[in-house]
């Protein structure tokens, strides 16, 4: 369930949570395809226990919108530069709608180069990585997708932030009934949402998430906000973010998150930039053996399982099964925030 420990929440099918995001995000003023694409991976998160990327970025989303950082009804244009490249300008708009735009392309170019990419271009970022390779994964492909943000993290050993949360994200298909193996991490030590999550509910948090502005630890998730979040692992998570600036910023002829930031101006939306979505076709590489190589794939995932650890995103998995069954518990004042805002919106 999305609502905290403690706290009985309201409780909402996954239809009534895409209602009411859907219906938020028109009266802010977003066109009626960007609110779909949009609304569909904010019931994703809530439907997967991921309560830091489900309704709770209904309010980004809206804040975005008001401070005119994102376009509302940008139309996304998509090019091929070469024959296993694709591109999607999305016109300032979310990256949702980019992404359904240009997932065909990169679908169709995977299986017939057995290795395909995507670049997204001037979107608007607020979401998870994780529907993207997830969806990918689902038709049989292995998906890899990076995507830089605003500038908030500090390099290992500094004080300033110099890179954005940066995540990384995989997919891996698997036969049926198993869904695929899917992982999404931030390079931060961890969202950013968190943070908010916990400055919300007035809750410290570790002492390793970051440092204030003049670069001591701190538990204050409100001085972290004002000041830098730290990377995971110290130099590696360091070295992985840098890698995300520039293969998803420079490489794709988009922005990093300093850029991102700078940009922003102060106003406090979301990250404009770009998205890099790697597509492999196990086939293309393997051919009449792709089988036996993937049976393979599937002996070591029972490795991993047989002596207790867990695979990555099993716990979404079950998220998914008791939320599809029992619908959802959105926490009590966010509801209420929401609800606030939508009358704001449509007074």
């Amino acid at each position: 369930m999305s609502a905290a420990a403690g706290e009985q929440g309201v409780a909402l099918t996954l239809d009534g949570v895409g209602a009411l995001a859907r219906r938020v995000l028109r009266a802010a003023g977003l066109a009626e395809d960007h609110a779909e694409a949009v609304a569909a991976t904010m019931v994703a998160g809530e439907r997967d226990g991921c309560a830091s990327h489900g309704i709770y970025r209904l309010l980004v989303a809206a804040n975005t919108i008001a401070k005119g950082r994102v376009v509302r009804d940008a139309v996304p244009v998509l090019a091929e530069p070469a024959r296993a490249l694709a591109k999607v300008d999305g016109g300032g708009g979310f990256a949702q709608l980019a992404f359904e735009r240009g997932k065909p392309a990169l679908i169709a170019k995977a299986r017939a180069f057995g290795i395909a990419a995507l670049a997204l271009n001037n979107v608007v970022h607020f979401a998870a990585l994780w529907p993207e390779v997830e969806a990918l994964a689902g038709e049989g492909l292995v998906a890899l997708a990076f995507t830089p943000s605003h500038a908030w993290v500090a390099p290992a050993g500094g004080t300033r932030p110099v890179f954005g949360t940066n995540p990384i994200a995989f997919g891996w298909p698997r036969p049926a009934p198993q869904p695929p193996f899917v992982f999404d991490f931030a390079t931060s030590m961890v969202a950013r949402g968190e943070i908010e999550l916990h400055r919300r509910a007035g809750k410290p948090v570790p002492a390793d998430w970051g440092i204030d502005a003049e670069g001591r630890p701190t538990t204050d998730p409100v001085a972290i906000l004002d000041g830098a979040m730290r990377t995971f692992g110290g130099h590696k998570g360091s070295a992985l973010a840098t890698m995300v600036e520039l293969i998803a910023g420079p490489l794709i002829g988009d922005l990093t998150s300093a850029e991102s930031i700078a940009a922003d101006g102060g106003a406090g939306a979301s990250p404009l930039g770009g998205e890099l979505i790697v597509a492999i076709d196990p086939a293309g590489f393997l051919g009449d053996a792709v089988a036996d190589h993937r049976a393979r794939a599937e002996a070591m995932f029972d490795a991993i399982e047989a002596q207790g650890a867990r695979l990555p995103s099993s716990r979404r998995y079950a998220a998914r099964a008791r939320s599809l069954a029992e619908g959802v518990r959105i926490p009590d004042k966010l509801y209420a925030d929401i609800l606030a805002l939508e009358a704001n919106l449509t007074a």
